[in-house]
């Protein structure tokens, strides 16, 4: 067999959009096939998402991600430097070829365990792929995350920003009390997009390995992809050049995702300034993370900021108690909207099924 069609195989046995795209243009049996593949794809997002509210987080010894974790933090102490270098040339390339190593494990890892899905039923299939995409989505842990940063505020000023370490790597000694709600509805808005929007997007596209590359991605930049110090002692590494190349991924990888996010909080708030929210995402250091924290700002009414950094829309005022409530009913709203769209897909495609069995 040669590459193209091998490639093609493997596209089309894990990729929903192949799925939906050979639906359209298939004739004979076959569409009721691809049909039947789209709803286990629509019954895994339910599967997933009800997981996450019933259970939250599976257990650390289980979790991928923090496999994945464990993972670059091995090769991580290999590739960065204990010192500053003047020339990075072959630190970033080593970064580079690490990263697209275990990347390439991790999806081969995925693709393996999708093609070893029961083909039929397809209900058992789509269950199944809903178990394995749990842990590559987070919104239980991320939501209440957030609402526990406002319920140590309530407490006190050092609760809160003692909690809100939690979320952010900043230093929060310094932060007040509105600037502390700022960095919690900063995070919810941009782990929306990264804990669910982008995974199921990539799972749209490319099924389970899709989804696990792209979570694999999004902690590897976390934990390579900062330039400078991280780590202490003798984990302690150079950061400026190893991560670069992870850093960039993972701004390619969430380009089309924080833009969808954006206009999901948009359309939920009741529309917001396009000109006005493209001006609050062109000033963050990230391509994409002002986005959806620049719509969710223009939502609430509210400025979110990081000190000497950047400004988000900057006429509105200071964050109070109850916005990081809105904040995140307005988040759920988008989750539940993901519920919602894979429902309708269940319901029509199984209609679609329906009639072409009956009616011929």
């Amino acid at each position: 067999m040669t590459a193209i069609p091998l490639i093609e195989l493997l596209t089309t046995a894990v990729s929903p959009l192949a799925w939906l795209w050979k639906l359209c243009t298939a004739s004979g049996g076959a569409p009721q096939l691809w049909a039947q593949d789209l709803m286990g794809a629509a019954l895994a997002v339910l599967v997933a998402l009800a997981l996450d509210r019933l259970w939250g987080e599976p257990p650390v010894w289980l979790h991928p991600v923090v496999w994945m974790g464990r993972l670059l933090g091995a090769t991580g102490r290999w590739i960065a430097p204990r010192a500053p270098v003047s020339r990075g040339g072959m630190r970033f390339a080593a970064g580079m070829l690490a990263w697209c190593a275990q990347a390439a494990l991790v999806g081969l890892i995925y693709a393996v365990l999708q093609l070893l899905l029961p083909p039929q039923p397809w209900w058992l299939a789509g269950a199944l792929a809903g178990v394995l995409l749990k842990p590559l989505l987070s919104w239980r842990m991320l939501k209440d995350e957030v609402l526990a940063v406002e319920a140590a505020l309530q407490q006190s000023l050092p609760a809160g920003r003692e909690r809100l370490t939690w979320l952010v790597s900043r230093d929060t000694a310094q932060l007040d009390a509105a600037t502390v709600r700022e960095s919690a509805i900063e995070t919810l808005a941009e782990n929306l997009n990264d804990s669910v929007i982008a995974p199921l997007f990539w799972f749209l596209v490319a099924g389970l390995p899709g989804a696990a590359i792209y979570r694999f991605a999004n902690t590897a930049d976390a934990m390579w992809g900062y330039p400078g110090w991280r780590g202490t002692g003798a984990q302690r590494r150079h950061w400026q050049w190893a991560g670069k190349w992870a850093a960039r991924a993972d701004d390619v990888l969430n380009w089309i995702p924080a833009r969808i996010t954006a206009a999901w909080l948009a359309l939920l708030a009741g529309g917001v300034s396009w000109a006005g929210l493209r001006r609050d995402a062109a000033v963050t250091p990230s391509p994409n993370g002002g986005w959806p924290m620049g719509c969710m700002a223009q939502a609430l009414g509210v400025h979110l900021s990081k000190p000497g950094v950047y400004q988000l829309n900057p006429a509105g005022r200071a964050p109070q108690a109850d916005d990081v409530q809105r904040a995140v009913a307005l988040a759920s709203r988008v989750v539940t909207l993901q519920v919602g769209m894979a429902l309708a897909a269940l319901a029509c495609l199984g209609l679609w099924l329906w009639r072409a069995a009956f009616h011929g």
